[in-house]
């Protein structure tokens, strides 16, 4: 049964499991917690296994409760189909290794989450070109692209230093050039943002952060928003060359990414994830309130040397934040001046939680350069623009008052 695209966005995420079915049905979707599905009739299995009707063979690759939460992710961006991993970090891993080859091109945002950044360098040594570039301007990403270009990779909100890409920019780029447009919407979700309205083609998030919300379980995703021609791409085997090529890529990264490397999600883990999106738009909604509320007190604060925000007009995308963003998002960061230190400061708050996590529904806060961006190094760190005291908040939906008394009253001991 279809949603009525009418409805707001939470009132159709709520509502999306009893709508599965026409009968009566339960709230929320059951947990399948079976590895093998049996038939009566073997040819169904046969069936199922040649891709000539839809069905569950093994958990690896489905069960009842992944396909409703697919369903649930494909939702919040009004897109028609994705695909559920383990983590963030295996959804980009199957897109990456699957769609691109020894001797291909990537072009990447030079302002990267840790983690991704390495692993675009370990696809180098796979023979994989990769460009860092500044997605802000897509006259530089422009620049960079080669023949041999497959794929422009960038984070709608970057994590630390929250540079906010030119979409319209890039999107009109790849359509010429026939790439590949990836956004990471984890810092945005469909509720601050819908991919397929800047003209991406897939979407990879991290169902951990904000889409969960509760740091209680780990999740990925990609959805494709169905604007890509995959029969234009070189890439794609021949055994998934068939039907509508508008499928052949998702197909792809199911059987490849996902049958072929085993990241896949349980359906205990789908199920506490369909639990956590419910709530969403509430959540984030609060959270970005409270981070615009710190930013504006921090900013004029005589011990911050800069506040990075999308909310202050200083930011340098404040106005691409205002297009895009229905809400400035709830990841915020500081550079505290040169004299002071970052663990003195973060030690001396008592609400905020040392800790590496985004998007939960408390307050977590960290230095960046000694935690998530220390392997890196401080050249690296400098062509990201992360100061060496930088610290990097992700605000979360306790009272604002609060916060904002906690963060001062840390500065003022400094």
């Amino acid at each position: 049964m279809t949603n009525p695209t009418h409805e707001g966005f939470t009132t159709q995420i709520v509502h999306h499991d009893r709508r599965q079915n026409t009968h009566a049905s339960p709230v929320h979707a059951p947990t399948t917690n079976s590895v093998l599905f049996g038939y009566s009739a073997t040819q169904d299995l046969c069936n199922i296994f040649q891709g000539k009707t839809a069905g569950h063979a093994y958990a690896r690759q489905s069960t009842p409760t992944t396909q409703s939460v697919q369903s649930l992710v494909a939702l919040t961006e009004q897109c028609p189909r994705s695909l559920v991993f383990s983590t963030g970090m295996a959804a980009i891993s199957a897109l990456f290794l699957t769609l691109l080859k020894h001797g291909d091109h990537l072009i990447a945002s030079r302002y990267l989450f840790g983690n991704t950044h390495s692993l675009l360098n370990s696809l180098i040594n796979f023979g994989i070109e990769v460009s860092f570039v500044d997605t802000c301007d897509a006259a530089e990403v422009e620049r960079h692209v080669q023949p041999n270009t497959r794929m422009v990779f960038t984070e709608t909100l970057a994590n630390p230093g929250t540079q906010i890409p030119d979409f319209a920019g890039i999107a009109k780029l790849c359509q010429k050039g026939n790439l590949v447009f990836v956004i990471d919407a984890t810092l945005t979700t469909g509720y601050l943002m819908q991919g397929k309205n800047v003209g991406a083609d897939f979407i990879v998030m991290s169902l951990t952060k904000s889409f969960g919300g509760h740091g209680n379980v780990l999740g990925g995703a990609i959805i494709d928003t169905d604007r890509y021609d995959w029969s234009h791409y070189p890439n794609i085997f021949a055994a998934y060359r068939k039907g509508d090529p508008k499928l052949w890529g998702l197909q792809q990264i199911r059987k490849k990414g996902l049958r072929d490397m085993g990241a896949t999600l349980d359906s205990a883990a789908a199920s506490q994830l369909a639990y956590g999106v419910e709530t969403l738009a509430l959540r984030l909604t609060t959270a970005c309130a409270n981070a615009q509320a710190l930013a504006q007190a921090l900013s004029t604060h005589p011990k911050v040397a800069k506040v990075y925000h999308p909310s202050l007009e200083t930011h340098p995308q404040h106005q691409r934040a205002t297009q895009y963003f229905r809400h400035y998002g709830s990841l915020l960061s500081l550079d505290l001046v040169a004299d002071a230190c970052p663990l003195a400061f973060l030690d001396s708050m008592n609400i905020v939680i040392k800790a590496t996590h985004l998007g939960d529904n408390r307050t977590l806060a960290l230095p960046v350069a000694k935690t998530i961006f220390y392997e890196m190094g401080p050249e690296n760190r400098a062509a990201q623009a992360i100061a060496e005291n930088m610290i990097r908040c992700s605000i979360g939906i306790e009272d604002t008052q609060d916060l904002v008394d906690c963060f001062l009253s840390a500065l003022d001991k400094l």
